[in-house]
This record gives structure tokens, C-alpha cells and sequence, in this order.
């Protein structure tokens, strides 16, 4: 019976430790400075690009627990992230207009696509793809680095992260993947997106200006003329799309800048907390070690069915976990930035400020979410260029109405 119970408590012990290893492979990230441009480039040989909002799977208890974070703060974090990457593909010079997208869109030349697969202020891992307008995949891998106190120094808030090097890595791949491009490719990339703009809003003046092959790779069959006045009127439209971005893209700019200060606290805090734990995992597990002993030994019990036993076993369950957890606790002060950034998070829909549109007189507002004015907003485009055409419009959603004149 002896045997039994240190085999058992053996088995807890591993489990404990191996809590905390990833159940994913990505490229480890080191040490990385940012390849900036060594001139300026010319502005026909840049590509603008949106970096969408991030995925995140929704965590259970057990796993926001075990990696030490909660929903509420992965939430934040998948608007948190892309916008320091936009920041610093900003940084080095490589690329046009680089803004955060709440939905897909034609209107940008590349696309980056993410997703959280670790954050915990100790380490992160991030999935990153990156799509051109032709549909050629630039970019599709893993990546994940692990960082130490010194991490949380020195940092500055849009420049310097502390995860810098995650984010430098994907601009520096980014950047080598386009220098490998001809001037006539890049050419054709943003002819591509003009002309997919074009056909989403004029597929009777635009098809066939396309073609797409097996692979879903696009290919310009046919360009219009340099003068083509419809193509004129598109890019315009363009333009006023663009413009909806860039002010959806100050209010994610007052979210990062509130949400920095708790969040590198938090973060800090949590990493200290989660090295502490190591460290009791490696050198003094022994009340880890105690705790797996009394409910191992609760088990064994558990044989005997008599009352008193019974009794014996749940006290020595609960025992053994109040021992287990006692070293696991979040301290005070780390749940402080943590309850700061949940209720940032939870309020950024409701903080979403009302973008108000005139066009024939009237005034149109948009509302609700940032995904939820998009799509209110490219409704009005088309609305826009129906009536710049004398095409006739398609019903407005119920959702656009004309705001009251003041």
C-alpha cells in the first residue's frame, strides 16, 4: 500500500509540472532588431495593409486557469496585439497606409490574419498568416517566445513591447517576402486590389477583369484605361472607406493607450508570480508533494467504505488541495490591472464612438460595434456610388437610417 501512494503521489508531482508546458509548435523567437528601410520607397511600390483583429479560442476554466489568464483579458488582448503590430510595421518604413481592420476587406493590398495561442505575460504565441490580393500566402506559421523580468523594463508604449521581438520577426518576414518581389509584381498585387474593389462595387462594369485559377490565386486578364472615369469614381470611394478606417482606427488607438499601463503591470506581476512557481516546482515541492500524499492516501482509503472512512477521505481531499493551491494563488495587486483590463475590455463596444456621414443633405450614423459599423459604412459606399453612377441603389439595411436633422 506504501508503494502505491508514493507511485500516486509521483504522478501528481509530474502532472504538476508538466501544467504548464504548450501544446503547440511554432518557431521560438530570439533576439531580433527590426529591418527598416534603407530608403524612402516609392510611393508606387507600396503596399498598404490591414492587420485584422485577432482570433482567440474561448478558454475554459480549467485552461484560463492553467495558463493564467481569463477570456476577458484575451479579448482585450486580440485588439491589444494587432495594433502594436501595425505600430511597428509602421516603424520600419516598409510599407504604405498600415491600419486595424474589424472585417476582410478588398480595399488593402495584404492582409494579416492572427490568432492567440498563449499570453500570459510570460510567454506568447501567436498564429500568424499574411495574403496578398491575388491570394498568394506569404506568411503561415507559428511563433512564440518566452521572456524574463528584464523583459518589463525599458519598455515604451507604441514603440517597444515587451515581446518586441515576436512582432519584429513578423515585419522582418513580412519585409524579406516583399524585397524578393519585382516592381511589376508589386504592380500587379495593388492593380488586384483596385480591380477586386471595383468588381465588389461594379460587377457589371468590372467582370471578366479577373480571373482566379484552381489554386484560388488571382490574375489580371484585362486592365482598364489610366483615364477610365468609372475606375476614377471607385478609387474615390476607396479613399472614403479609408477614411471610416482611420477613424475607427483612433478610438483603437485610446483603447492601446488606456489598456497599456494595466496591461504591462499585469503582465509583469503575472510573470513574477509564474517564475515564482517554477522555482517551488523545481526546489520546493514539498508541499505540492504533501498534498499529493494526503489525497493519494484519501484514495487508498476510499476502500474501506465504513462512515468514518468516508469522512477521513473528504477531509483529507480538501487538505491536500487548500496545500497544493496555496502556492498557486494571483497576488492582490496583479488582480487589481486585471479587473482594469476586463472592464476595459467589456466597455470598448459600448465606448465605440457614433461615426455621422452626410451625403444629399442627409446624415447617417453608424453604430454599434466596430464589425457592426463596417458593414453599416460599405453599405453606404454602395450607396454612394450608385447615386455617383445613376445606377439604381440597393435597399438600404434597416439599420442605416437617416439620423434627425438638428
Amino acid at each position: 500500500m506504501q508503494n502505491h501512494l508514493h507511485k500516486l503521489a509521483v504522478v501528481a508531482v509530474i502532472l504538476i509540472i508538466m501544467s504548464g508546458c504548450a501544446a503547440y509548435q511554432a518557431q521560438k523567437v530570439g533576439p531580433t532588431p527590426i529591418l527598416r528601410a534603407d530608403e524612402e520607397i516609392p510611393e508606387n511600390q507600396l503596399l498598404d495593409v490591414g492587420v485584422l483583429v485577432f482570433k482567440s479560442e474561448a478558454l475554459s476554466e480549467k485552461e484560463a486557469q492553467k495558463e493564467g489568464t481569463d477570456n476577458e483579458i484575451r479579448k482585450a488582448e486580440s485588439r491589444f496585439i494587432p495594433y502594436h503590430l501595425k505600430n511597428t510595421l509602421q516603424q520600419s518604413g516598409q510599407w504604405g497606409a498600415v491600419q486595424v481592420i474589424p472585417a476582410e476587406t478588398d480595399s488593402v493590398d495584404l492582409t494579416v490574419k492572427g490568432e492567440i495561442l498563449e499570453s500570459n505575460g510570460e510567454r506568447l504565441g501567436l498564429k500568424i498568416e499574411v495574403v496578398d490580393a491575388a491570394g498568394n500566402r506569404w506568411l503561415g506559421k507559428n511563433y512564440k517566445a518566452e521572456v524574463g523580468d528584464t523583459a518589463y523594463g525599458g519598455n515604451r508604449m507604441g514603440e517597444k513591447d515587451a515581446f518586441q521581438d515576436i512582432y519584429n520577426t513578423i515585419a522582418n518576414e513580412m519585409a524579406q517576402y516583399k524585397q524578393q518581389l519585382s516592381p511589376e509584381q508589386i504592380d500587379r498585387i495593388r492593380t488586384t486590389a483596385r480591380l477586386k474593389f471595383a468588381e465588389e462595387f461594379a460587377p457589371e462594369a468590372f467582370k471578366g477583369y479577373l480571373v482566379e485559377d484552381k489554386q484560388n490565386i488571382t490574375a489580371i486578364k484585362r486592365r482598364p484605361a489610366d483615364d477610365d472615369p468609372m475606375m476614377a469614381r471607385l478609387l474615390k470611394i476607396r479613399e472614403r472607406e479609408y477614411m471610416y478606417v482611420d477613424t475607427l482606427n483612433q478610438q483603437y488607438d485610446q483603447f492601446y493607450t488606456k489598456m497599456w499601463p494595466s496591461y504591462e503591470n499585469w503582465r509583469q506581476l503575472n510573470l513574477t508570480e509564474r517564475r515564482a512557481i517554477k522555482e517551488i516546482r523545481k526546489k520546493a515541492l514539498t508541499r505540492q508533494l504533501i498534498g499529493a500524499l494526503l489525497i493519494a492516501g484519501a484514495i487508498a482509503a476510499g476502500v474501506n467504505n465504513s462512515s468514518n472512512t468516508v469522512v477521513l477521505q473528504t477531509g483529507m481531499i480538501i487538505i491536500g488541495g487548500q496545500v497544493i493551491l496555496d502556492g498557486f494563488n494571483i497576488s492582490k495587486e496583479a488582480e487589481i490591472h486585471k479587473a482594469a483590463i476586463r472592464e476595459l475590455s467589456e466597455s470598448f463596444s459600448g465606448e465605440m464612438k457614433p461615426v455621422v456621414m452626410e451625403f444629399e443633405g442627409k446624415q447617417y450614423e453608424l453604430t454599434g460595434s466596430a464589425e457592426e459599423q463596417f458593414k453599416q459604412w460599405r453599405e453606404l459606399l454602395r450607396k454612394i456610388y450608385y447615386a455617383e453612377t445613376g445606377f439604381e441603389p440597393e435597399p438600404a439595411p434597416d439599420n442605416l437610417e437617416a439620423a434627425p436633422q438638428e
